[in-house]
């Protein structure tokens, strides 16, 4: 899971067929450089250059190459549909108007992915020549393929134990310093993890990742990132329905995230010191399991008095984020898929982003556009925090109103950040419901880019 090859690059050297990536406003100049018969197919067959648009080109000896339609779009799933709808086996060469390197490299690859760890994909899929300058895609595309790897993994392969040793076993890739955290010493390090994990048979564990950039001296920058890594969440003794459990493999999306992130900084060599925190855990039910009504003194010394126990992630996130401030990080970020109500407001595709800092969120947002990784703001609405006090703790880990509940669930998280800190909360879904171009059902590696970019337009002068 950790290591990304991409059979659907082909080498440099390859010979290739020729593959036009044509623009809606560049299409009569592309067709009268053509030869007549493929001009005339292209205009019989209403081949407008939009977005999605393919057709094949004959030649005398078969398949002479391909065109397909950009529209006016110029980011990375514009591409990605190629590797699925061009022959098998083929090999292609980017050709015609000026064609993003990264994002055609990306979307390729991006568009290539399957899951294929317990079967064999039903056809290879066509291979590209990257072209020139596609080397940070490279880089993108293995962050967000190992993170669609992990939430991919069912929760009887990937548990707390597993999800911790793909991080140390990236930290050694890369060169990262890595400990695991467990038994005792979790207990006392991080109380609402080990509260949250006591009741199943596979023990929790906190994965914390160090590392420094070659250009990183002591004062670099810190930025720390958090990520939920609930394996699989039943709900505790507030039991999901069953159909509330189906994708529940995926509640660790935002562990997958946050490592996403990582590899990005480190693979990119960014000049800045990282700390990673994962909190591997599953929610489950048996006779120590926490119950509802229950209060957890928390690391930060903050009382929680357990509303739900369906709402776990806000607990594996909080001791890890109130670590995380005590070394006064430049930059703390944590990613999760914390509430079905951001869901409800945003849909899959929208990651909901929760800022304390107005110019961190704008350059979140802009990164995630110039990324074609978009996120979506929503208010840290300070109205709603005494819907989260409780008559006998510090405060309740949920509210009992039924509105609003990604906003309380951040207000939550807010509670662990001391004041000064900037921080970044992303509340996502983690997943594609149906294939679409460059993105296959099933795990989703959201905001990967836009956070990486924001932290790189952040730390690293021009």
């Amino acid at each position: 899971m950790i290591d990304q090859t991409f059979d659907c690059l082909a080498p440099q050297d390859a010979p290739g067929l020729p593959l036009h990536a044509v623009r809606a406003g560049a299409l009569d100049a592309f067709l009268a450089g053509l030869p007549a018969g493929q001009a005339d197919f292209l205009r019989q067959t209403g081949f407008a250059a939009a977005p999605g648009d393919l057709a094949l080109l004959a030649g005398e000896a078969g398949l002479a190459g391909a065109a397909f339609g950009l529209g006016d779009e110029a980011g990375p799933f514009a591409f990605g549909a190629l590797p699925t709808r061009l022959p098998a086996g083929t090999v292609w060469r980017l050709e015609g108007g000026p064609v993003d390197a990264e994002a055609a490299t990306l979307g390729f690859c991006l568009g290539a992915y399957r899951y294929a760890a317990f079967h064999t994909p039903s056809r290879a899929p066509a291979r590209l020549v990257p072209p020139p300058g596609g080397e940070a895609a490279l880089i993108a595309a293995r962050a967000v393929c190992m993170a669609r790897d992990l939430i991919n993994a069912p929760a009887n392969v990937l548990g707390p134990a597993e999800l911790a040793g793909c991080a140390a076993a990236l930290a050694e890739k890369l060169g990262a310093a890595c400990t695991l955290t467990s038994g005792e010493a979790l207990d006392a390090a991080y109380p609402t993890v080990s509260a949250v994990g006591r009741a199943a048979a596979r023990k929790p564990a906190v994965a914390t990742l160090r590392w420094a950039g070659s250009g990183a001296g002591p004062d670099a920058p810190l930025v720390s990132l958090c990520g939920k890594g609930v394996c699989f969440d039943s709900g505790g003794l507030d039991i999901k329905p069953a159909s509330g459990m189906l994708r529940m493999k995926k509640d660790m999306g935002g562990a997958a995230v946050v490592l996403g992130i990582a590899r990005m900084v480190m693979e990119s060599d960014l000049p800045v010191r990282l700390a990673v925190r994962i909190g591997c855990v599953e929610n489950a039910i048996a006779g120590d399991a926490m119950r509802p009504l229950d209060v957890i003194r928390t690391r930060s010394g903050l009382s929680v008095e357990i509303g739900n126990t369906d709402a776990e992630g806000r607990l594996v996130l909080c001791d890890l984020m109130a670590e995380a401030c005590e070394e006064s990080p430049a930059l703390l970020v944590d990613c999760a898929t914390l509430t079905g109500a951001a869901r409800v407001a945003l849909g899959p595709d929208l990651p909901a982003l929760f800022c304390n800092d107005d110019h961190l969120a704008e350059a979140i947002l802009r990164a995630g556009n110039q990324a074609a990784d978009p996120l979506w703001r929503l208010p840290l609405w300070p109205g709603y925090a005494s819907w989260l006090n409780s008559p006998v703790a510090d405060l309740n880990n949920v509210s009992t109103k039924p509105l609003a509940g990604a906003i309380v669930a951040a207000l939550f998280l807010q509670r662990f950040v001391r004041p000064g800190i900037a921080w970044a909360h992303v509340d996502l879904y983690a997943w594609n419901d149906s294939t679409g171009p460059g993105r296959p059902e099933g795990g989703e590696g959201q905001a990967i880019r836009a956070i990486h970019q924001a932290i790189r337009a952040r730390f690293v002068p021009d």
